[in-house]
């Protein structure tokens, strides 16, 4: 084995260092710098990935049942969960009533929210600061804890107007949107807050109206943050439980997370975990979809250079 060259006076009483001694020390300082980064990564990631590959393997499972269900299946690979969800349940129903209230209350709360956040940001008017500690004030409080008012509420508009009744996607609709507007708000106002009042003023100057200027000029500027929200708020809604199993009871109205729900209720939790795995991982293609639509614009610094030049 080769040894490096040294003086006699520096490496008296000194093993000799040697080109695996050497490595060695520079295994150690790269796991000591950068090494053990990378080792926790790979736990995360693991981590991460255990209840996906484990629902997986539960969807695939020709048995179906939970006490058979096992990380790596060894009894083969079948799709008879997925056609035994399509065939057993409304699933189908309840995907489009799930697609429908979690779309249009996702984008009729940001664009609210949106209206809300510009008035708030750049106009000076009268309860201006009331409102905004009002909205701030009511969010602290789950919406949760005015379900018997709500239901009480949404009781009496069932009698009136059975449209926006109970079991039916419109109340349900309505709820969400007011549910959200506070938080939206006030994310959306602290954006408006950061871009340039010259940008308004400048547009005032050559003619444009409020309306005008939000949405040919400041709308295009504030897409990441629309974007950001309408992904909470989408996410949110479509996997929202405790209100929608309160106000849909009928199987046609029910959406995805209270129909799945009704898989693992009583004695079938057993005997219908296959098919409810299978309809998880159907459930997350909406979800997935979304955030690969909104991806570019939430990466993206859309208000850089907005008043250069």
């Amino acid at each position: 084995m080769t040894t490096l060259t040294a003086r006699t006076g520096d490496t008296a009483g000194r093993p000799p260092v040697t080109n695996r001694n050497v490595a060695g020390r520079r295994r150690n300082r790269w796991f000591a710098d950068v090494g053990w980064r990378h080792l926790v990564a790979v736990l995360g990631v693991l981590f991460s990935l255990f209840p996906i590959v484990f629902v997986l393997s539960a969807a695939l499972n020709p048995l179906g049942t939970l006490s058979t269900t096992e990380l790596v299946p060894t009894d083969g690979v079948s799709l008879g969960n997925f056609t035994g969800l399509f065939e057993r349940t409304a699933f189908e129903r309840w995907f489009l009533n799930s697609l429908l209230i979690a779309g249009v209350a996702s984008f009729a709360s940001v664009f609210l929210s949106a209206l809300a956040a510009y008035a708030f940001s750049r106009m000076r008017f009268r309860g201006r600061r009331v409102g905004l500690l009002s909205l701030l004030l009511i969010q602290m409080f789950p919406q949760f804890l005015a379900i018997v008012a709500i239901y009480l509420i949404f009781g009496t508009i069932t009698d009136l107007w059975p449209a926006i009744g109970f079991n039916t996607p419109w109340g349900l609709l309505l709820l969400y949107m007011g549910g959200a507007l506070g938080v939206n708000t006030w994310l959306m106002k602290g954006f408006f807050d950061t871009l340039p009042r010259e940008l308004d003023e400048s547009a005032t100057v050559d003619g444009a109206s409020h309306a005008q200027v939000f949405f040919r000029i400041m709308f295009p500027l504030v897409a990441p943050i629309l974007a950001v929200t309408g992904l909470l708020a989408f996410i949110g809604t479509i996997n929202e439980f405790l209100m929608a199993n309160v106000f849909l009871t009928s199987t046609d109205s029910k959406t995805l997370a209270v129909g799945m729900y009704g898989m693992l209720q009583g004695n079938e939790r057993n005997n219908n975990f296959g098919i409810f795995a299978a309809g998880t991982l159907l459930t997350a293609i909406p979800t997935v979809l979304v955030f690969q639509l909104l991806q570019r614009y939430i990466v993206s610094g859309l208000t850089a250079g907005a008043v250069k030049g």
